[in-house]
């Protein structure tokens, strides 16, 4: 029985002294910085899509062809570049009709989808690329999606303008409790991934414009922020 309780006198002088070695920890302050920066978009991408119907699902889509090849070919001779184009989808599927009364139905006719993606550098070509599409057969333009060729660095600059927040934020807290700031401990930050702007333009049916389609871009907004742990210096005698 001796010998069990000088080693549980041991273990608890041997724990107190690991307990006094243990360095304190150093005063820290934390904050939070937010910052956001407002871009114009400068690039856009359209879905231009084209959809026919026929008695036959070759009938549909031969049409179908015919007038993605015409709008395919006036969008190059815009100028448009091979790498601009792309399709985004094609589908082929028949068109049912059922009896009043319910039971089978039959297939009445055929209809056919060709969407192809557009992506332009230039966000003035918008309009004309628009009525271009629509005066050679389009019937389908569901959405813009505008973008930024700076967004990236407009992101990078948001961060910054966070830190900085953050910083004047710990200055002000170090100042009123008699204190100086120090160096950074820890950094994290958060922004959201960048994502395009859609528009809310959809089209359908044939159009032709007496005037180019205008379009409005606006603005981009991005947003960063930050959490910080500074180091915390005391002043004297504190």
């Amino acid at each position: 029985m001796k010998k069990i309780i000088t080693a549980l006198m041991l273990a608890a002088v041997s724990t107190a002294g690991a307990q006094q070695m243990m360095p304190s920890q150093p005063p820290r302050i934390i904050t939070s910085g937010e910052a956001q920066v407002r871009v114009i978009p400068d690039r856009a991408t359209i879905l231009i899509g084209v959809q026919t119907r026929g008695a036959t699902a070759a009938v549909a889509g031969a049409d179908n062809a015919r007038r993605q090849k015409a709008i395919l070919d006036t969008l190059k001779m815009m100028g448009l570049t091979p790498d601009q184009l792309a399709t985004q989808n094609y589908s082929v599927y028949p068109e049912m009709q059922y009896p009043p009364t319910g039971g089978q139905g039959k297939v009445v006719g055929y209809n056919v989808s060709n969407v192809v993606r557009v992506e332009l550098r230039r966000i003035e070509q918008v309009g004309g690329v628009i009525d271009a599409a629509l005066a050679k057969g389009a019937n389908q333009i569901n959405s813009i999606q505008f973008t930024s060729s700076m967004a990236a660095e407009a992101r990078r600059s948001a961060m910054a303008d966070a830190v900085r927040d953050a910083r004047a934020d710990a200055e002000v807290l170090a100042r009123a409790a008699g204190g100086t700031l120090g160096s950074v401990i820890e950094l994290t930050s958060s922004a959201p991934p960048i994502r395009p702007m859609f528009s809310d333009m959809a089209v359908r049916g044939m159009a032709k414009a007496e005037v180019q389609t205008p379009i409005e871009p606006g603005e981009q907004v991005l947003t960063a922020s930050v959490s910080v742990i500074w180091q915390f210096i005391p002043g004297p005698g504190r």
